[in-house]
C-alpha cells in the first residue's frame, strides 16, 4: 500500500511498535523477544540491541559503539532491567563500530562467545589499522583523484573516518555465520541470511515459523543505510550488491514479516519498503545521469547534487563514497564512462546513444 506525497508515492508501512526504549530501558516485542537502544555521538544518535531468549541465557544481536555514554548505558541495563541476566552469546550483524563496537568489551564482560560473518570479523580487523600513514595516504589520494581539494581531502582522510577506531579489541576466536546457515537460539531456529552493500557479508536472522526478521541496517524505515564505494575497492559496485540483496528479500520473505531493524523502528511491509528503496538509488542515478550528459563531472562535484545539505567530515566521507557508488552503478551499466586527464582527475561522461 502506498500514498502520495509531494508527487512521489511513499509506502505505508505498520508499525507494531509506534514507542521506541529509552535508553537504559527494555521494551518486549514476543514473549523472549527484548529491544533496547544504545546512544550514538552522530545524528542517527542510537542503535537498536535486541536480545533473543536461548537455553542457557539470552543471546544479544549488535552492541553498539565504543564510547563512555555507550558504555554507561550497559551498565545501567546490567545494574536495572538486565539484572542477573546471562549473556549467551554475542551476535554481531556487521563490521560497522556502531553494531561492532563494543563486541569485545561485551564478550569479555560476559564471558560470552562472538558470532558474526567472516567478512565482519576480518573486516574490522583490518579497519583497525587506519591509523597507518600509508593507509591514510591511500585515501588522501583516492578523494583527491575524484576532485576534493587537499583541504577537504586531507580532513575527510583523516577525521572522516574517526568513528572506524571506535572498536574495542575483538576476541581472537569467533563462530562464523553463513549465508542458508540454521542457527538455533533457545527453542527458535533462524536461518541466515547475508546481505551487501551497505556491508559486505551482512548477517540477518530470520525465523520463518514466526515470521521475525532481524534485518541488521539493509533494511530501515524512512532511511536509506548508507551504500559507499571502499577506497581500497575503488571499482566495486556495492549499489548493484544491495539492489541484489534488496531483490532477494523481496522474494524471500512473506509480505507480514515483522521487520526488526539496526536504528528507529521495528516494521511490517518490508516488500514495499524494498522496492521504495530500489526505486530511491535509480532516482539518484538519474540525477547523475542528467548531470554528466552535457559537461564531464567529478564525484566530488556530484556530491551537492545528492546531497545538498551541509556536510561535516563525518557526513562527507559518506556522502562522496555513496555518491560514487552511484557513479559505478552506472559505469557497470554502460550508462556513463569514466574519463581521466593528463593529471589524473577522473571525471564522467553520460554515454548517448
Amino acid at each position: 500500500m502506498v500514498e502520495k506525497t509531494g508527487g512521489h508515492e511513499a509506502v505505508v508501512l505498520r508499525f507494531p511498535f509506534p514507542e521506541v526504549p529509552a535508553y537504559g530501558e527494555i521494551m518486549e516485542i514476543r514473549d523472549g523477544i527484548l529491544m533496547t537502544r544504545i546512544p550514538l555521538p552522530y545524528r542517527l544518535d542510537h542503535v537498536n540491541i535486541y536480545f533473543i531468549r536461548d537455553t542457557n541465557g539470552w543471546a544479544v544481536v549488535d552492541t553498539g559503539i565504543r564510547t563512555d555514554e555507550a558504555i554507561s548505558v550497559w551498565e545501567q541495563l546490567f545494574a536495572g532491567p538486565l539484572k542477573g541476566m546471562t549473556i549467551s552469546k554475542v551476535i554481531v550483524t556487521h563490521l560497522h563500530p556502531d553494531h561492532i563496537g563494543l563486541a569485545g568489551w561485551l564478550c569479555e564482560r560476559c564471558d560470552a562467545p562472538l558470532l558474526t560473518s567472516y567478512s565482519s570479523f576480518m573486516g574490522s580487523l583490518y579497519i583497525s589499522l587506519g591509523g597507518r600513514e600509508s593507509l591514510t595516504r591511500h585515501n588522501f589520494d583516492f578523494y583527491r583523484c575524484h576532485g576534493m581539494t587537499d583541504e577537504i581531502a586531507g580532513v575527510v582522510a583523516i577525521q572522516g573516518n574517526e568513528y572506524l577506531r571506535r572498536v574495542a579489541e575483538l576476541p581472537p576466536t569467533f563462530q562464523r555465520l553463513l549465508q542458508s546457515d540454521l542457527l538455533e537460539i533457545g527453542t527458535r531456529t533462524f536461518r541466515i541470511y547475508t546481505g551487501d552493500g551497505h556491508a559486505p557479508e551482512q548477517v540477518m536472522l530470520y525465523c520463518e515459523e514466526e515470521k521475525l526478521l532481524f534485518a541488521a541496517d539493509q533494511v530501515l524505515e524512512q532511511i536509506s543505510p548508507n551504500v559507499s564505494v571502499f577506497p581500497g575497492e575503488p571499482n566495486g559496485d556495492p549499489l548493484g550488491h544491495y539492489l541484489r540483496s534488496l531483490r532477494l528479500m523481496q522474494s524471500h520473505m512473506p509480505e507480514d514479516v515483522l521487520v526488526l531493524p539496526g536504528h528507529r523502528r521495528p516494521f511490517i511491509g518490508l516488500r514495499e519498503r524494498c522496492a521504495e528503496l530500489e526505486a530511491h538509488h535509480e532516482e539518484r542515478c538519474d540525477l547523475i545521469r542528467d548531470t554528466c550528459r552535457t559537461t564531464p563531472q567529478s564525484a566530488a562535484a556530484l556530491v551537492p547534487v545528492l546531497f545538498t545539505r551541509k556536510l561535516d567530515a563525518h557526513q562527507m566521507s559518506f556522502a562522496f563514497t555513496e555518491t560514487l557508488a552511484h557513479i559505478n552503478r552506472l559505469v557497470r551499466r554502460g550508462e556513463v564512462e569514466q574519463l581521466v586527464d593528463a593529471e589524473g582527475l577522473i571525471t564522467y561522461r553520460t554515454v548517448t546513444a
